[in-house]
C-alpha cells in the first residue's frame, strides 16, 4: 500500500512538472525592465535648473539679528553695541545702501528638445527669476533667456545659447496605458541626475481646468519639476509637473503634464512668447446623476451652465444658463472639465458648432470664440464696468451702482450690482449677473468706488465673508480673493 502511494505521488507530482510549462507558454512571465541602458541614453539631455532673484538687504541700525529687543538692548549697553539716539554710543551699523543682490531662489528640474539648447520645464520652476542658470551633466553652466511661459498648464520654454547638444525624443502621450512602466530623471532637493522608476496609475486625471495629468507612483520631489516623464523606449510621455503630498514630500502619487498637451503649448511659446486661448464667456457646474436624470439625460454627461455672461459669445450664440453643452465643435464633452479645454484650444474667430441638451432636447447651435487674453485687457483698460463681465479686481466681478427702485424692491440700504464675472473666485462659488453685494467682510458697501477700494485692500492669503443678495434671500459665500 505503501508503495503504491509513493507511486501515486509521484505520477501526480510529475503530471504538475509536466503542466506548469504549458502554462508557461501560454501566459509568458513578466519580467522588472532593467532601466540602465536606458538612463544611459537619456540622462545627459536633462538638465539642472537653478534661478535667482534680486533681493535688498537691509541691515537694521544697531540691531544683532535673531535677538530678541530686551536681550540686545543688553549687549548694546554693555558690550558697546552702538545704541540709536543715545550720542557718544559706539559708532552705529549702517544700513545697506539698498542695492540689489542675487540670492538663490530655487532648483528645478527641464529637458532638451533641440539640439540648439531648447528646453522644456515647468512654469513654477522660472516664474519670478532674475536669472536662470542651466547646468548640463558635463558640468557645464549656462545662462538661459526664457522664451515664454503658461502658468494655467505649467510650461514653459528656456534657450541656452549651445549647439550639437543630446536631445531626448517625444512620445506619444495619447497611447500611453496605465500599468505601464516609466521612468523619471531630475534633481530632487537640488540631487542632479536621480533616477526613479514606476508605473502609470491613472490617465486624465483632473486636477486643473486645462491640464489631463497622467498619475503615476514614480517617487517625485521638490527639484524634480520640469524633469522628463519617459517610456520603456526612452520617449518622453510628460513633465513631472506635481505631487500630492501632506508632507512636502513624495507620498505614492505624482503628477505628469502629458507630453502632447506640453508641446502644443510650447510651440505658442515659442513663437509668440505667450499661449492664446479661446473663451466663450460660460461659468460651469458639476453634473451631478441626479441632475442629470433630472434633466432627462439619463447619465451624468456634459457640461452643466451655472451661468452665461451677458453679452459674450455663449449668449450671442443662444447658449442660456441650465443648458448643458453636450459637444463642441464636433467633440464630445463627457464631464465639465473637458469643455475650457476644447476652448481653449479652439482659435479665437472660428464660429463653431456647439450641440445643447435643453428642456428634454438636443439643440444645435453657432457660438464664435473670442481670445481670452485681449478681452480681459480692453476691460482692464475700461473706467466703466464691463459689460462683458471680465474685471481687474480680487473678486473677478464687474459692478454697477444699484438702482433706487432695486433698493426698494430687495429692501436694503445699499450695495452694489454684479454685472459680469471673469475668472474669479465669485464666479467659481456660483454668484451671477444680477446679484447684489451688499457686504465685504465687516464693511457694508454703499457704491462702486467703496466697492474696488476696498476689495483692493483684501489680503490675497485670507478668505473673506461675501454677503449676497438675491431675489428675497441672503447668501453668505466664503472667497480668498486671487
Amino acid at each position: 500500500m505503501k508503495k503504491f502511494l509513493i507511486a501515486l505521488m509521484a505520477i501526480f507530482s510529475f503530471g504538475q512538472v509536466a503542466f506548469i510549462p504549458s502554462a508557461s507558454a501560454q501566459n509568458p512571465r513578466v519580467t522588472i525592465p532593467d532601466f540602465a541602458d536606458l538612463v544611459e541614453r537619456a540622462s545627459p539631455a536633462v538638465v539642472n535648473i537653478r534661478t535667482t532673484e534680486k533681493v535688498v538687504v537691509q541691515q537694521a541700525q544697531g540691531g544683532i539679528p535673531g535677538m530678541p529687543e530686551d536681550q540686545a538692548e543688553f549687549f548694546r549697553r554693555f558690550f558697546g553695541v552702538p545704541i540709536p539716539g543715545i550720542p557718544n554710543s559706539p559708532k552705529q551699523a549702517q544700513p545697506n545702501s539698498g542695492k540689489p543682490q542675487e540670492a538663490d531662489r530655487g532648483v528645478g528640474s527641464g529637458f532638451i528638445i533641440e539640439s540648439n539648447g531648447l528646453i522644456l520645464t515647468n512654469a513654477h520652476v522660472v516664474e519670478g527669476a532674475t536669472t536662470i542658470y542651466v547646468t548640463l551633466t558635463d558640468k557645464r553652466e549656462f545662462k538661459a533667456k526664457l522664451l515664454g511661459m503658461d502658468k494655467r498648464t505649467d510650461v514653459a520654454v528656456v534657450k541656452i545659447d549651445a549647439r550639437d547638444l543630446p536631445k531626448l525624443p517625444l512620445g506619444d502621450s495619447s497611447r500611453v496605458r496605465v500599468g505601464e512602466w516609466v521612468l523619471a530623471i531630475g534633481s530632487p532637493f537640488g540631487l542632479e541626475n536621480t533616477v526613479t522608476a514606476g508605473i502609470v496609475s491613472a490617465k486624465s486625471r483632473d486636477t486643473g481646468d486645462y491640464l489631463p495629468f497622467i498619475q503615476t507612483d514614480v517617487a517625485v520631489n521638490p527639484g524634480n519639476s520640469g524633469g522628463p516623464l519617459l517610456n520603456t523606449a526612452g520617449q518622453v510621455i510628460g513633465i513631472n509637473s506635481q505631487i500630492f503630498s501632506r508632507s512636502g514630500g513624495y507620498m505614492g502619487i505624482s503628477f505628469a503634464i502629458p507630453i502632447d498637451e506640453a508641446m502644443r503649448v510650447a510651440d505658442q511659446l515659442r513663437t509668440n512668447g505667450k499661449m492664446t486661448r479661446g473663451r466663450i464667456g460660460v461659468a460651469l457646474g458639476e453634473m451631478t446623476k441626479d441632475v442629470a436624470e433630472s434633466l432627462g439625460l439619463g447619465k451624468p454627461r456634459g457640461a452643466y451652465v451655472r451661468n452665461v455672461e451677458p453679452g459674450g459669445p455663449a449668449a450671442t450664440g443662444g447658449i442660456e444658463s441650465g443648458d448643458v453643452i453636450l459637444s463642441f465643435n464636433g467633440r464630445d464633452i463627457a464631464k465639465s472639465t473637458d469643455l475650457p479645454r476644447v476652448v481653449g484650444e479652439t482659435k479665437p474667430g472660428t464660429s463653431v458648432p456647439v450641440q445643447v441638451w435643453r428642456k428634454g432636447g438636443a439643440r444645435d447651435l453657432t457660438v464664435t470664440v473670442t481670445d481670452a487674453e485681449s478681452t480681459q485687457t480692453a476691460s482692464k483698460k475700461s473706467d466703466a464696468p464691463a459689460a462683458n463681465g471680465n474685471s481687474a479686481n480680487a473678486l473677478g466681478v464687474a459692478v454697477s451702482e444699484l438702482s433706487d427702485s432695486k433698493k426698494k424692491d430687495l429692501n436694503i440700504k445699499g450695495g452694489v450690482e454684479v454685472t459680469g464675472l471673469g475668472d474669479g473666485p465669485l464666479a467659481r462659488a456660483g454668484i451671477r449677473p444680477g446679484d447684489v453685494i451688499i457686504r465685504v467682510a465687516d464693511a457694508d458697501i454703499t457704491g462702486v468706488k467703496q466697492f474696488e477700494a476696498l476689495v483692493k485692500g483684501l489680503d490675497a492669503n485670507k478668505a473673506v465673508p461675501v454677503f449676497i443678495r438675491r431675489a428675497d434671500s441672503t447668501l453668505v459665500v466664503p472667497v480668498k480673493p486671487k
